[in-house]
Parts: structure tokens; sequence; C-alpha cells
């Protein structure tokens, strides 16, 4: 398989050794100093850039019908654009906040919790809190927001804030910490007792395996995906 690497930073140079131990080839390693050449050789790009030119990346992927995964976060306020071009271009495209296997489990798991305590919702109160390197550009990260919405798809809950939270309302406490490359932590606090799963990275190798595993997986098909299909957790 032929990859171009949109993003040549920590992320891309991982998941760089892991296409290539892996069997695969790198056809591009896109960054600001680079064009997009060689490009229309490749049969996945794998986006790990950064929130500001995500969408150039993707949308010069689908306009050389090129599927696309992307792990890139802090952009969607611009997803429902990419996926109408994605549409309109009869395209592949894979978003992910997060691509860690663990990750993916702990979304299935933060969801099925959030369901039961939903009955409990006067007795606990939700918050969460996400610790990342200090050269993450986005806060909260895109997985603590992931991890946000699987409660509130399953409880009262109506939104998420870094400030002060209101009754429905997840506080999510951002930190940024030297070397840490993610630690996600959601707690269900009462009087008495206090409930808490995380989950912690050690390395950056479960991110870059999983986003090769996504761009194997997405090979000759068409529409618009996430880890739940690459998983089979639907």
């Amino acid at each position: 398989m032929k990859i171009a690497l949109l993003g040549y930073g920590k992320m891309g140079k991982v998941i760089e050794r892991i296409a290539l131990e892996r069997g695969h080839e790198i056809v591009l390693k896109k960054d600001e100093t680079n064009t997009y050449d060689g490009l229309e050789t490749a049969d996945v790009a794998i986006d790990f850039s950064v929130p500001m030119v995500a969408v150039d990346n993707i949308t010069a992927a689908f306009n050389q019908n090129v599927p696309v995964v992307c792990g890139t976060t802090g952009w969607l306020e611009r997803y429902d654009e990419v996926v109408n071009l994605c549409q309109e271009k009869n395209g592949a495209f894979l978003y992910g906040s997060n691509f860690s296997l663990g990750v993916n489990l702990f979304f299935e798991l933060n969801a099925y919790l959030a369901k039961m305590m939903a009955k409990f919702s006067s007795v606990y109160k939700v918050s969460m809190e996400e610790i990342h390197h200090t050269q993450k550009l986005d806060s909260p990260s895109g997985t603590a927001i992931s991890l946000a919405k699987g409660v509130i798809e399953n409880s009262a809950y109506t939104s998420w804030t870094e400030e002060t939270a209101s009754e429905n309302q997840i506080h999510i406490d951002a930190k940024r910490i030297e070397n840490v490359p993610g630690t996600h932590s959601v707690y269900y606090s009462s009087e008495v007792d206090f409930i808490e799963i995380k989950h912690v990275a050690h390395n950056r190798e479960g991110f870059a395996l999983g986003a090769v595993l996504a761009a194997e997986w997405i090979q000759g098909k068409k529409g618009v995906f996430s880890m739940k299909d690459v998983l089979d957790l639907k």
C-alpha cells in the first residue's frame, strides 16, 4: 500500500516507521515546506497535521481520489463540510479523535457506564480530566470531547465546558504537562464515594498502529467511517 503522510511531525514519523514495518511504502511526507507532489500516486492519505491545515490536506486528497484517514483534532467545526465533500467526490473518509485500540474500547466502556449512571444523576456528578504534552495545540483534546459526547448521548447532560459547570454541563479539566502522551479520566462523584475510569497512554505507538490499521481497512471502501467500523464495535 502506498501512503501519503499529511503531517510529518512526531506522530507522522511513528506512523512512517510502523507502516514500513508492515510492508507499506511512503510516497509523500507533507509538512509546511513542501507541496502535495506524490499524493496522486497514493492508495491512502493519513493526516496527522495541525487544525489550521487539516481541511486543506483532506480536500487535496479527495481531489486526487485518495481515501483519507484523519487523526488531527481541533477542526471539527468544519466536519460537515468535509463529509459533504467526501460524498460529492464519492470518496472515503475516516476520522478518529483517537486511533488507539485501548481508547476506542474505553469509549465503549464510558458510554456503557454513562447509561448505567444516568439513573443516579441526582446522586453522582460527572466531570473529566485530560492531560497531554505541552505541544498539543487544541484544548480540550478531541478524545476528551468524544468521551463527553459519549456521556451526553446516554444521560441528561447537554454540553461540556472548561469553565465552571452548570447543572447539565460536564466540566473538562485540560492540563498540559511535558512528555505526557495522553491521559483521560472520567469521574462520578457523590457525597459518599467516587467512581473513576481512566485510560493512560504510555507512548504514541498505539495511536500510530491504529491509524495504519485504519488505512489498511479503508482500502476499496466508499463513505464516511470511524474506528468503530474498523474494530467492528457497532
